[in-house]
């Protein structure tokens, strides 16, 4: 496992990966890697929750194996299969080769975590998959071990670190929330958007930065299907600054919010009131940022 000393030492090996996070959520995190527990993350689209699993991955040297769920996933395509074309052929050919052996064996990803010790098992946007597979995946979690009948038990020689992720479209299991750690995480403060866009974009000019930021801030109040995530506020910022300007003005951001947001009645709600008002709060929250006077 991991060998952070520390909450800070943990916290400073992320933000190395441009992934910036608050104390919560370091304690979580680095509690998660002591126990040897699960964690379980929650919160809105785009808020980091896929980027946590991809930071601890490269801060620790670890594999990233993710198993990405939908409606309809089944054992076969979360743990593993058999390559029955490789299978066919040893059969036309007469070998004596066992057809059902590690030789023909398609490691999914769950399996492929039991096979990797110490690897970053990401199981993301679990909310989208049924209560079967949840109850499935509850037992894997249990002992890290499967069972395949043609071959045996597999077992990890040493448990992977696992992120499960949830948008929280439903909601799961409190079977599975405890075998798990748990955090929600918010969308960040101003300061904190503005930290991950410098981060995350260090060619852009801080005003550019502090003022999408403020506008994408005062944007999530208002009632929309899709509140923007992080990334999209980096995506915002990116067409700005691709676009040669150094502020937000109005022309541009309304051709440009739909790199925003992402459905209709949010792009029609700005674009017809609103907009010009927002601009003029960010900018001014902006300037009140760059004074140390935002609070």
């Amino acid at each position: 496992m991991p060998g952070f000393s520390s909450i800070e030492e943990l916290r400073a090996a992320l933000t190395n990966q441009r992934y910036l996070m608050d104390e919560g959520l370091a304690t979580v995190v680095f509690l998660a890697l002591r126990l040897r527990k699960p964690l379980l993350v929650e919160g809105e689209p785009g808020v980091g929750k896929t980027e946590l699993a991809k930071a601890l991955a490269t801060a620790t040297g670890a594999p990233l194996i993710r198993l990405q769920c939908y409606e309809g996933i089944d054992v076969h395509h979360a743990l593993y299969d058999w390559d029955y074309p490789r299978q066919l052929l040893q059969l036309r050919a007469g070998s004596n080769t066992p057809l059902y052996s590690e030789e023909f064996l398609l490691r999914r990803p769950l399996l492929e975590a039991l096979a990797h010790p110490g690897s970053v098992l990401l199981i993301d946007e679990l909310d989208r998959a049924d209560d079967e597979f949840e109850a499935f995946l509850l037992e894997f979690l249990s002992d890290f071990q499967v069972t395949i009948p043609e071959i045996g038990v597999m077992k990890a020689q040493e448990p992977p670190i696992v992120i499960i992720t949830s948008n929280r479209t439903r909601d799961l299991h409190e079977a599975l929330k405890r075998r798990c750690l748990y955090h929600w995480i918010d969308h960040p403060d101003l300061q904190r958007e503005v930290a991950i866009a410098r981060a995350r974009l260090p060619h852009v000019g801080q005003q550019l930065a502090d003022q999408v930021c403020a506008f994408v801030q005062d944007l999530r109040w208002l009632d929309l299907y899709r509140a923007p995530g992080v990334g999209e506020t980096l995506d915002w910022v990116e067409a700005f600054h691709t676009l040669g300007r150094n502020q937000i003005d109005s022309a541009t951001a309304t051709s440009t919010l739909g790199t925003l947001l992402k459905e209709r009645d949010d792009l029609e709600r700005v674009r017809g009131g609103g907009l010009d008002a927002l601009i003029s709060r960010s900018a001014e929250r902006a300037q009140e940022m760059r004074r140390g006077s935002y609070g």
